[in-house]
């Protein structure tokens, strides 16, 4: 566990040094709930649309900042795989599970800042809009994307344990614009139905919005909320598992 705590803080140290990690970890969720608030806005209200409404898009904002955390993960990764640094690791009496757990450990904190911003950013456009929110669904909402950040950790530590530095944030970014389509954070996908709809029930991208959402309005029904939950955790320990075995497998294959 210390050597885990040890590296965990270097790599903790390493994302906040990078000014890009606050970019878009931070600042651009924020930007983009202010935008689609003023989209929301704009919307006439016969027009029924609620999907940009606060309480909706709060959560829908949360998700889609999470997926650069999946970025930022990988690309840490990859950059540690390709230099000496690891190399140099692997020789010490550290674990593969001290590797894992000092990359995501770093990440859920910072996706638990980057979440707490991210809604008390929402409460001010609540208050600038006059739409109340639920202060205690916002409170679930924080422990509710836990383990979806936990899943776009994992995400992005298995894209940099399988590929190096230049190809790891493209194919994220590959994820994170499949996430951002399927997921229904910029539109309706259940409305839209077809494949669209289909291929988002395949993935665990839906209900994680779907989860932080439901948590927002306190809405615990079993589609809404309980499903949800369950895809999102059994999708952030299947895929932390992968990552894990897929680390200790290039590791093996990196110390011959």
């Amino acid at each position: 566990m210390k050597r885990t705590m040890v590296f965990a803080k270097r790599n903790l140290i390493e994302v906040y040094r990078d000014p890009l990690s606050w970019i878009f970890c931070i600042a651009f969720p924020i930007v983009m709930l202010i935008i689609m608030s003023i989209v929301n806005s704009a919307i006439p209200k016969e027009a029924g649309n609620t999907l940009f409404r606060i309480d909706n898009l709060a959560g829908g904002i949360a998700i889609f900042g999470q997926m650069f955390i999946m970025l930022f993960t990988a690309i840490a990764v990859a950059k540690d795989r390709n230099g000496a640094f690891l190399t140099r690791l692997y020789s010490s009496p550290m674990k593969s599970g001290d590797f894992v757990w000092g990359y995501i450990l770093p990440m859920l904190l910072t996706a638990v800042i980057q979440v707490c911003v991210s809604l008390a950013a929402a409460i001010v456009v609540s208050i600038v809009v006059g739409y109340s929110l639920n202060i205690a669904g916002l409170a679930l909402a924080v422990a509710a994307v836990i383990p979806s950040a936990l899943m776009f950790s994992a995400i992005g530590f298995l894209f940099g344990a399988l590929f190096n530095e230049k190809a790891a944030p493209g194919i994220c970014s590959i994820i994170i614009s499949l996430g951002a389509m399927v997921g229904g954070i910029w539109f309706d996908v259940e409305g839209v139905g077809g494949f669209m709809y289909k291929l988002g029930r395949c993935l665990p991208f839906l209900y994680a919005t779907k989860l932080a959402r439901s948590a927002i309005s306190m809405d615990f029904g079993v589609s809404e909320f309980l499903v949800p939950l369950g895809v999102v955790v059994f999708s952030a320990i299947a895929l932390t598992i992968l990552a894990s075995i897929v680390f200790n497998s290039r590791m093996r294959a990196d110390q011959r």
